[in-house]
């Protein structure tokens, strides 16, 4: 079994204790704990240099309580075991928020004061920076000079507006002068995605080392320095699409890496959604006809490269009979919504399958569409040789034109396939099955329907993208449990039983709060009437002179509440859709600085990651049990299966998550250990359904007072 060395125990406590002396902190028993958990976590990697080892998978689930100080926690034992064992750090995060502390505050002092040396470096996708050769055209294309097709029929405008075009000069001028680096977040001024996106590139647009803008490529110079750089700072997404593409391709490769997830229960989701496919009917059926007009209009400059007469000839009938079938298996989709009902805006499929006459359409739909992909790959082959070949130097431009246009279909090609070959696919043959469904917008166009199609758990995408893969990873937050267990974050991410596993319990004294479940002779599951007592008891409840967050699960009954509330008191109130979230904050804020009170109306996205410490936060009022709205498609199948199986979903799910977004909830009250204040769970089902128990047993050891 692997262990710790003298000198590596040596190096991570010797930084720990430089840091804690620099920066005046006392050290956390919790926070030892979770140094301990890391650094051992880490070690299993040791042994692999002399052979295999079973002492467990180097994956280590951490629960660190809010106030353990975890950023300081993993990335010392981290960074020092990274060093010993020759690999490559990569903190992902969830949230902006959390990318901006680590790279701007909590890694420079760190590094300022552990006595450890490392760099460290945001990592970011290629559409966070401006690309020369997308911008050159553009502007090539408003002067008459050139053409630009977007990956999406509505990416690019038919004319770009004067401020657009005035900001694309100063951002040239700012790139040429060295006072920008191309990074879409060091802008000056703030820039709208319909300007933004048409001067970014993805990675089929890009045409890589070939470009000839490559040597001022603000993207490739920012990768340039993730391959120097000991710590990566990025996001979770920005993972996943690096593990999608093969890994290694935009972060350093899996094997060379430990990952540290913070905010590591959104992985499993965030995993689901990138995996999904979808497509837009209205939309497919432009790019089609757009893709045609526009092949057509290249043919004499691409039928003159080698080979390429042969590949093109063909894709104009091809384009017509894919509109040809996408018409009418949306015909296909549209009566099946109508069948549903007028006013249902989706469609799941039960188990996962798929209506016969919709999956032999889909079934030849990707057949075809197997064929489109393949003569676009052959097109862009053609298109790099003719590039690399010198006699062909006088047309270069168009050349490189193309070939970023080439690589935008093949993008949303390969998109629009992958949808396909997942409706056609045997669900019988799917354990779990996935989840398919169509939605319908509130567009004007007779076939705005969306096909949809996603795993209901990642195990099995972690399990083969990243497990078995990374040198080393550490997931943690404030909420990695449900109930006390790790079972429903094992179940939906497939971490192997044999990681480690450890709660770290947060250092705070939950005695100097108190949790109420004030009197109600409504439940929930009657919405007028538990309304009704909400918009009686609040004014009660709130006191006028503290600051409040009073959380919803329903937009509609947020609204309701705020509407029947008297005039003094809506006057205090900031909700949220009435401003931004940081504005909403911001006002809050102020309001308390001023000397008043203030209350803040929010749902779920005001329930996780805001920090109000201190008077700003002093109650947190909680509408009710956050149950999960019943109509999400991935959500309702995983329950599907569960049931088919015999087992209890509302158990072994919804009441899991409830928990758990409850944990989080009741979380924003406490946020240093000086703070004071009360929770108010407005919902008597804690206490008169036989679940309640366990969820009032999974939530802090707050002060309790019912009734």
């Amino acid at each position: 079994m692997s262990v710790l060395s003298p000198a590596d125990k040596d190096a991570i406590r010797e930084a720990y204790t430089a840091i804690t002396d620099a920066r005046g902190l006392t050290p956390r028993w919790g926070q030892r704990q979770m140094i301990a958990e890391v650094a051992n976590t880490l070690a299993l990697l040791a042994p692999a240099i002399d052979g295999p080892d079973s002492a467990g998978s180097p994956i280590a689930v951490i629960e660190a309580g809010t106030g353990t100080g975890k950023t300081i926690a993993y990335v010392i034992p981290a960074l020092v075991m990274a060093r010993v064992l020759n690999k490559r750090l990569i903190i992902a995060t969830a949230t902006v928020a959390l990318q901006e502390q680590l790279v701007h505050k909590d890694l420079p002092d760190i590094k300022a004061g552990s006595g450890l040396d490392f760099s460290y470096v945001l990592a970011k996708g290629r559409r966070r920076y401006l690309c020369l050769s997308q911008l050159d055209r553009l502007m090539a294309r408003e002067s008459g000079g050139g053409q630009t097709m977007g990956l999406y029929p509505d990416e690019v405008a038919p004319t770009l507006a004067r401020d657009a075009l005035e900001s694309y000069g100063l951002m040239l001028d700012a790139l040429g002068r060295g006072d920008w680096d191309g990074d879409r977040d060091n802008w000056s001024a703030p820039i709208d995605d319909v300007d933004w996106l048409p001067v970014t590139a993805d990675q089929g647009q890009c045409s890589g080392r070939r470009c000839p803008n490559i040597r001022n490529c603000s993207f490739y110079r920012a990768r340039d320095g993730l391959q120097e750089a000991d710590v990566v700072v990025t996001n979770h997404d920005l993972v996943l699409s690096d593990l999608a593409l093969g890994g290694g391709a935009i972060l350093p490769a899996p094997e060379d890496s430990i990952y540290i997830f913070d905010e590591g229960h959104h992985l499993p989701d965030k995993a689901l959604n990138h995996f999904a496919s979808f497509c837009r009917l209205p939309s497919t059926l432009s790019w089609l006809g757009d893709s045609r007009k526009a092949l057509a209009k290249g043919a004499p400059l691409l039928t003159a490269l080698p080979g390429l007469s042969a590949v093109l000839e063909p894709m104009s009938a091809l384009f017509d009979d894919l509109q040809l079938r996408v018409q009418q298996i949306g015909e296909q989709a549209a009566v099946l919504m109508a069948g549903a009902g007028d006013f249902e805006e989706q469609l799941r499929f039960a188990g996962g399958i798929v209506p016969a006459d919709l999956q032999q359409a889909a079934t030849a739909i990707a057949s075809q569409w197997s064929r489109l992909n393949g003569r676009l790959m052959t097109l862009e082959a053609g298109l790099d040789d003719a590039l690399e070949d010198e006699g062909f130097a006088s047309q270069r431009d168009e050349l490189e034109a193309w070939q970023m246009a080439v690589g935008g279909m093949l993008v949303r090609a390969e998109g629009v396939l992958s949808l396909f070959k997942d409706f056609a696919a045997d669900a019988s043959e799917e354990s779990p099955p996935r989840a398919r469904w169509l939605r319908r917008r509130p567009d004007d166009e007779e076939m705005a329907i969306d096909f949809h199609c996603s795993h209901i758990l990642a195990a099995d995408i972690l399990r083969e993208q990243l497990w078995e893969r990374a040198a080393g990873v550490v997931l943690t937050s404030a909420t990695m449990t449900a109930l006390g267990s790790f079972d429903r974050f094992r179940a939906r991410s497939g971490v192997p039983e044999d990681g480690r596993y450890k709660i770290v319990v947060s250092p705070f004294d939950y005695s100097r709060a108190t949790l109420h479940v004030p009197a109600m002779e409504s439940e929930p599951s009657n919405a007028p009437a538990h309304t009704e007592e909400l918009i009686t008891q609040l004014p009660q409840l709130l006191d006028a002179r503290e600051g409040s967050l009073v959380l919803f699960s329903s937009r509609r009954q947020m609204n309701d509440v705020y509407d029947g509330l008297p005039r003094e008191w809506r006057d205090r109130i900031l909700r949220q859709d009435d401003f931004s979230k940081q504005e909403i904050i911001r006002r809050h804020r102020e309001t308390i600085d001023a000397g008043d009170g203030a209350v803040i109306f929010g749902l779920a996205s005001f329930a996780e990651g805001v920090d109000l410490p201190g008077n700003y936060c002093q109650h947190v009022v909680i509408a009710k049990l956050p149950f999960a709205v019943p109509d999400n498609p991935v959500d309702a199948a995983l329950a599907e299966w569960l049931e088919a199986q015999g087992r209890n979903a509302f158990m072994e799910i919804s009441v899991p998550d409830a928990a758990l977004k409850l944990v989080q909830a009741s979380g924003r009250l406490l946020r240093t250990e000086t703070d004071t204040g009360r929770v108010t769970l407005m919902d008597r089902r804690v206490l008169t359904r036989r679940y309640g128990r366990a969820i009032l047993d999974s939530l802090p050891p707050f002060q309790r007072r019912i009734g």
